[in-house]
């Protein structure tokens, strides 16, 4: 199953979330958000059916091996590339992270590599 640009969002809240408060439903999805919950609810099953999340009898959402692999994946794309824009560029914190969320998206793994590279070299040169 191929993940759209909401599917990683969802993914990476639910990331977020865990590491916030180590426990994630979908009401808290909704939440954080800002979507109605019968969207939530309609993610979450697809987000099930493909392979990334567990859904336990009480409601919690738990990430699979899979999803975390992909969250992961989705969320160091964005802390790369929000530091790249505030850091490197001087964009300030909230436009950078504004501006992440909606990059992070479409790079490429072959620039996302070399902006890592590029990040690594910027900060020993600090």
């Amino acid at each position: 199953m191929a993940l759209h640009k909401s599917g990683e969002d969802y993914l990476e809240t639910i990331l977020v979330l865990h590491k916030r408060t180590g426990f994630v439903r979908s009401i808290d999805i909704a939440t954080e958000l800002d979507y109605s919950k019968p969207s939530v609810s309609r993610a979450m099953s697809l987000l099930k059916n493909g392979g990334f999340i567990n859904v336990l009898t009480d409601g919690q959402i738990l990430l699979t091996e899979k999803g975390l692999a992909k969250a992961d994946e989705i969320y160091n794309r964005h802390l790369l590339i929000t530091g790249f824009l505030s850091d490197a560029l001087g964009v300030s914190e909230l436009t950078a992270e504004e501006d992440a969320c909606k990059i992070e998206h479409v790079i490429s793994c072959e620039t996302t590599e070399k902006l890592k590279i590029f990040m690594e070299k910027y900060k020993e040169g600090k």
